[in-house]
């Protein structure tokens, strides 16, 4: 989740000025108008299409295995494309024995659509109630680090089976904080969208029906670990798990030593 804050608070620090906008453009960056998708996924899955509710089309892909008991449903970060991170991802995820079900955001890759945080939630429901509509009851959602917000947003208002979080963060003025060095702070006032000051993860978390995992990164700068120990601390029940790997980045959570095995045993268990 990449957001260019710390250059646009150096700059306001330079031209001397005090206020710094914060807009859903920070947070959400989806293809430039007319781009066209270069690269296709190679791995053998059934295409899915979702319709949101303005009509955009959401398209991804279900990938099915044999006597799996759950589906693990995928929300990406702001840079997440289907065709150009899918092959390195579903075998990942698909190594627990589970279906996975992957889809593009709206204004990404496949999907159409302008998206907005309002319309992504809303999307993130839609696609949920389509897979669970296969799948009753035994549907994972899990969501990284922008996903986070969509997995959480979901599990608040949905019955899951179980609900993942990896490298995620607790509200948007939480990651502006944490991506502006505290030298700046006395120079600069941000000033935030009305939209973003309202996602808040640790009050979605405090919803939570169900088991749920928190995955953070010890070497994560743009979620610091931090951030997602307090989403765990928020989360209201006894089955819930936190899992803390030191070596790992912001992107690297679910590739680095020990991860895999701790995932699956959370997620075969749920």
């Amino acid at each position: 989740m990449r957001i260019p804050l710390l250059a646009v608070a150096m700059g306001c620090l330079v031209a001397g000025c005090a206020q710094v906008r914060v807009t859903e453009r920070h947070f959400i960056r989806p293809d430039a108008a007319g781009s066209v998708i270069e690269q296709r996924l190679a791995s053998a899955a059934t295409d899915l299409a979702v319709a949101g509710q303005d009509g955009a089309m959401l398209n991804g892909v279900l990938f099915e295995q044999p006597g799996a008991r759950s589906t693990i449903l995928y929300f990406g970060g702001n840079m997440f494309h289907l065709d150009q991170h899918g092959d390195a991802l579903l075998p990942v995820l698909g190594a627990c024995g589970t279906n996975v079900a992957v889809f593009d955001y709206r204004g990404y890759g496949r999907s159409s659509g302008t998206p907005t945080v309002a319309n992504m939630q809303a999307d993130a429901l839609a696609i949920f109630d389509a897979v669970n509509a296969r799948y009753p009851g035994r549907v994972i959602v899990h969501g990284q680090s922008l996903g986070g917000f969509m997995a959480a947003h979901v599990a608040a208002a949905r019955p899951v089976l179980a609900t993942v979080l990896e490298t995620t963060a607790t509200s948007a003025e939480d990651l502006v904080s944490s991506n502006i060095p505290w030298y700046a702070w006395p120079f600069v006032r941000i000033e935030m969208d009305a939209s973003l000051r309202q996602v808040d993860n640790r009050s979605a978390a405090a919803r939570f029906q169900s088991p749920a995992l928190v995955i953070t990164a010890g070497q994560d700068t743009m979620t610091p670990p931090k951030l997602g120990k307090k989403v765990f601390d928020a989360i209201p029940r006894q089955d819930k798990q936190w899992l803390l790997l030191e070596k790992a980045g912001h992107n690297s959570a679910l590739r680095s030593e020990g991860a895999g095995a701790a995932y699956c045993r959370f997620v075969r268990g749920a």
